[in-house]
């Protein structure tokens, strides 16, 4: 199962108490005050992990607590402050807070329905970033602390605040350096996995990738770049028809996009229209995005048709960069990857 967005209850612990006691030993009947200090409770707190993949752990049990700082006892000694608890999420993962009391409140999210309202709060994106999700309560003061020359028997203590809590929403965008835009049964998945090492599933039928997935390609000198195969686009994704933002919000952490066109026109598809919905449709989804670099792959070249359809999105289309290829026979891809690695290709580690 592939979890990319879920809603978390978290609370971090309360503070513990300071107590008010006394030092009572045989030859010292008169002590004083010396209630020990509460301890701090545990933070919630998110850490970026690259061997996680996605949020499916928060599926079941959508719930992290922290435990609460113990109370502080007598000869000043100062309560177990409660262990934090870590949450692990994979890197590309964004924090939101909600303005929802419980879980429930927020079951039937959506971003302007329901009055349900979001603040992002956090881009976790590097191996072993952490978030504060949630501080801990401070703990409680003992009576010892408010002893003065005029009252040496105090019974004034603090108690431990309590700790943050909220409602939140974690959002996976996929990271990559480049982004496979196009129409169900455009040839998506059999480009990623001609270019790299990824599996994704291939088959004859709409929304065959129900998952962003992404390949690492090689090029010569040790360099590479990371390729996304996005859950193909339909008309209106921008307002959540078919699978609507589960494609939309991964394409926003792609250096360039690749609009990928079944330049056959097959099952009766006009390539033109498609680029044309394509460009919409990311428009109407962030105007920022449609700023983004971008190429068009004229895919299935080798099928009939396809020589005159490119053509004519050219006459179209004549200032955009078009590469021709024909995934399923391997045709182009040279020049694919030579493009991917003067655009976005890098060395690791440097």
């Amino acid at each position: 199962m592939f979890i990319d967005h879920i809603r978390i209850l978290a609370k971090a612990g309360d503070g513990g108490d300071g107590v008010v006691a006394f030092r009572r030993e045989k030859f010292v009947p008169r002590g004083g005050p010396d209630g020990g200090d509460g301890g701090a409770g545990g933070d919630v707190v998110l850490v970026v992990d690259n061997s996680t993949d996605n949020l499916r752990q928060y599926h079941y049990d959508p719930k992290l607590i922290a435990e609460n700082g113990k109370n502080g006892a007598g000869t000043r000694k100062t309560g177990k402050s409660g262990k934090k608890i870590i949450g692990k999420v994979p890197p590309g993962t964004v924090i939101y807070r909600s303005n929802a009391v419980t879980i429930n409140e927020a079951v039937d999210f959506e971003r302007s329905d329901e009055g349900i309202d979001l603040e992002p709060i956090a881009d976790l994106t590097e191996e072993g970033q952490e978030f504060v999700l949630c501080k801990g309560g401070e703990p409680g003061k003992g009576n010892w602390h408010f002893k003065t020359p005029t009252n040496r028997a105090p019974v004034e203590h603090t108690l431990g605040t309590p700790g943050d809590q909220g409602v939140f929403y974690l959002e996976l965008r996929r990271i990559a350096d480049a982004g496979l835009v196009g129409f169900p049964n455009a040839g998506k998945s059999t480009l990623l996995g001609k270019l790299s090492a990824a599996k994704p599933k291939v088959a004859s039928y709409p929304f065959t990738t129900l998952q962003p997935m992404v390949g690492v390609v090689e090029f010569p000198g040790f360099r590479r770049c990371t390729v996304a195969d996005i859950p193909g686009l339909i008309e209106g994704a921008h307002d959540n028809r078919g699978l609507g933002h589960e494609f939309l919000r991964h394409v926003t952490r792609c250096k360039m996009l690749l609009f990928v066109l079944d330049m056959a026109g097959s099952e009766g598809r006009d390539p033109v229209s498609d680029f044309e919905i394509l460009r919409k449709e990311i428009k109407e989804y962030d105007e920022e995005l449609a700023r983004f670099p971008w190429k068009v792959i004229a895919n299935k070249m080798d099928l009939e048709g396809s020589a005159e359809n490119l053509e004519a999105f050219r006459n179209r289309f004549p200032k955009a960069e078009v590469l021709p290829i024909s995934a399923d026979l391997e045709e182009g891809l040279d020049d694919l990857k030579q493009m991917l690695d003067n655009e976005v290709g890098y060395r690791p580690g440097r």
